[in-house]
């Protein structure tokens, strides 16, 4: 039953990556080629981090209120309809709006509840592979989205057609195999801390995160524009950001094993260091192609390790309660990092030809800072217990 469920969760977050990696950039090329202004086009592209902000505020209350199956129901059954809104003729800014705003809002209650699903379900010997495997096939169905765009174009109704159908399909198997009753939490269920708290709690946790979720809105959002500055042609700077997602996806799993056999906190840091170094490496690579490809793949793989291995180490550290208000705490930091990082780093490259990785650098040392300091502050407690 265990296995079911897991694969279960596996395919729902598949879902959720193929509906984000298809609808954020095809929202945006077709604003673009009915000539909005870029304002308008990054209003629109915040609107789903914004939504999965609110998620994370709501998803305590909602979870004392219905029982998970039900929030999972409700969410791809919203999901469908705000992808299926794409295709209505000439739908009003607003309506647009509103479905951005509520396919955020779906896809974070969804992230939040698998992610907790998933550590309280997989053993603590297999949990760095099974978490590393979840996080995998999000990234690596993000990265169908944009391929389905360029094989349909922005205007077919296919691409649409297909994210709707894939949702419909999660929605139907959830319905059939999801136990009723599951996930629900008691009226007098207790938490150890809240939202805010967990930043007091695991602040090396919340800093991965937050890093994670910067890198992979800059890369998305941003690399291609860096790389075309420097020299590249846009074919091969729009690869380089394909590049980066998928040795993130294709290095998770192996990872996760290596997190099930080594200390976790120091892997955990290790990533950090590397994706820290390997940014500051940028203008120089740039200037060297041979050395610049393989890095860019290893750039990925270190910084979704640091995303991966803080999902690995929550389910380590916490339960029941907890292990929800935490990773409510990862959708809100996901949110967070969504909307300050092509801000911050689109401010600097204004400033800079280097300004990107200068912004990936800041962020990877604040939480490489952070964690040094949490593993100090940890041995120096170990005595006292």
């Amino acid at each position: 039953m265990r296995n079911y469920l897991l694969a279960l969760l596996i395919f729902a977050v598949s879902v959720v990556g193929l509906s984000m990696g298809a609808t954020l950039p095809l929202v945006s090329l077709r604003l673009h080629e009915d000539g909005a202004s870029p304002w308008l086009i990054g209003l629109f592209s915040a609107l789903p981090a914004a939504g999965m902000i609110i998620a994370a505020l709501l998803i305590n209350p909602l979870q004392r209120r219905l029982s998970g199956r039900h929030l999972y129901l409700g969410s791809f059954a919203v999901a469908l309809l705000c992808c299926a809104v794409l295709e209505w003729p000439q739908p009003s800014a607003w309506f647009l709006g509103l479905a951005r705003l509520g396919l955020g809002l779906a896809m974070g209650i969804l992230v939040i509840l698998g992610e907790s699903w998933v550590n309280e379900l997989c053993s603590e010997a297999r949990r760095g592979q099974v978490v590393a495997l979840y996080a995998a096939c999000f990234t690596g169905f993000q990265l169908v989205g944009p391929a389905m765009i360029g094989l349909f174009g922005a205007a077919s109704p296919w691409l649409i057609g297909l994210v709707s159908l894939a949702n419909l399909l999660a929605l139907l198997l959830v319905y059939a195999y999801l136990p009723a009753g599951w996930g629900q939490v008691a009226a007098h269920a207790t938490r150890s801390f809240s939202l805010v708290g967990f930043f007091r709690v695991a602040p090396a946790l919340c800093m991965g995160v937050l890093f994670f979720a910067f890198f992979d809105s800059v890369v998305l959002s941003l690399f291609p524009v860096y790389a075309s500055g420097h020299g590249y042609a846009v074919a091969a700077a729009a690869f380089m950001a394909t590049l980066i997602l998928l040795g993130d996806m294709l290095c998770q799993v192996p990872l996760g094993w290596l997190s099930d056999r080594l200390d976790r906190r120091r892997l955990h840091l290790t990533c950090g260091v590397l994706a820290l170094l390997l940014g500051m490496a940028l203008p120089w690579l740039m200037q060297h192609p041979w050395l610049l490809w393989p890095s860019l793949a290893l750039l990925g793989a270190v910084a979704g390790g640091v995303y991966t291995l803080a999902l690995v180490l929550i389910g380590q550290d916490f339960r029941g309660q907890d292990l929800v208000t935490a990773n409510a705490c990862v959708g809100l930091l996901w949110g967070v990092g969504s909307l300050s990082g092509p801000l911050l780093s689109g401010a600097l490259m204004g400033l800079a030809s280097h300004g990107l990785p200068l912004a990936l650098s800041l962020a990877a040392g604040l939480f490489v800072v952070t964690a040094l300091g949490s593993a100090h502050r940890l041995r120096h407690s170990l005595p006292a217990s």
